[in-house]
């Protein structure tokens, strides 16, 4: 499933497209939304939102358009009228005179009033996203120990989007090497500066991911690994993905689990138990 950069980017990329003229046409693939194919046509879209995994154009008309990829979900941005070559079905597409916006393959699509946005089911459950609203380190921290969050194991804290939006599978591996902190712990078995550095990486490696289109490693790595000819894939990750690899900083190797039926990655020496 796309995590929290990756919508960002496209979230980008669709109001890039869609910001260069009036919506000329809608069109939606869902029999209980045809009725606003006609109503939205016209109108200017103001700005393409993001809350943890979920997109939200918002129109100027009054109304928005949430969309969440889930696992299948892609967006395409083409010139107007133009369609990729691909199996996948059309779900949403949005056209102006210079592009079209086209979502495939995703079910959970929904258009409201936007000031009643913010009562949706999913929107109104999701915890603060950094890559869409002011988010600091000391929220995070608050939020951690609070007495919902600190007794769970941050396996599975990190990838509830109650209590941060937009966090998923491999940033859930790369913050916790990051932090130095065994992935089986809860926010209350740390000391504040243990949580507090969990938090000060969650925030970097997010923002890094969202800008380095996907890349968690610092420059240092990446251009290394440049130099010796080594793939994107190759050098993307610090832990993630690499089980039975070496550590990038120590040479240990990479132990692989499963936490959640989610497959997870530390390094022993670098996040002791």
């Amino acid at each position: 499933m796309p995590e929290g950069p990756e919508i960002r980017r496209e979230a980008d990329k669709v109001e890039k497209a869609l910001q260069k003229g009036p919506v000329i046409e809608m069109y939606t693939a869902f029999e209980r939304l045809k009725p606003y194919e006609n109503l939205l046509s016209g109108s200017e879209v103001n700005e393409v939102a993001t809350k943890g995994k979920a997109m939200l154009i918002h129109l100027s008309s009054g109304y928005t358009i949430y969309s969440h990829n889930q696992l299948y979900g892609r967006w395409y941005v083409k010139n107007s009228y133009a369609y990729p070559k691909t199996n996948r079905k059309l779900r949403l597409a949005l056209h102006n005179e210079k592009q079209s916006a086209l979502l495939y393959s995703a079910s959970d699509v929904e258009i409201m009033p936007t000031e009643e946005i913010g009562d949706h089911p999913f929107v109104s459950r999701v915890g603060p996203d950094p890559l869409s609203e002011k988010v600091t380190v000391d929220m995070i921290v608050e939020r951690a120990l609070d007495k919902k969050f600190r007794n769970r194991r941050l396996t599975s804290l990190l990838l509830d989007q109650h209590f941060i939006g937009g966090i998923g599978n491999y940033l859930r591996s790369e913050i916790l090497f990051a932090a130095g902190v065994y992935p089986d712990q809860r926010p209350g078995d740390l000391s504040e500066g243990q949580v507090r550095k969990v938090a000060e990486e969650l925030l970097v490696l997010i923002d890094r991911s969202y800008k380095q289109k996907g890349i968690t490693t610092d420059e240092s790595v990446v251009e290394q690994a440049k130099a010796e000819g080594k793939t994107y894939s190759e050098y993307r990750h610090w832990v993630f993905n690499r089980g039975g690899q070496p550590c990038r900083l120590d040479g240990t190797e990479i132990i692989r689990f499963t936490a959640g039926s989610r497959r997870c990655y530390y390094c022993p020496t670098c996040q002791p138990k």
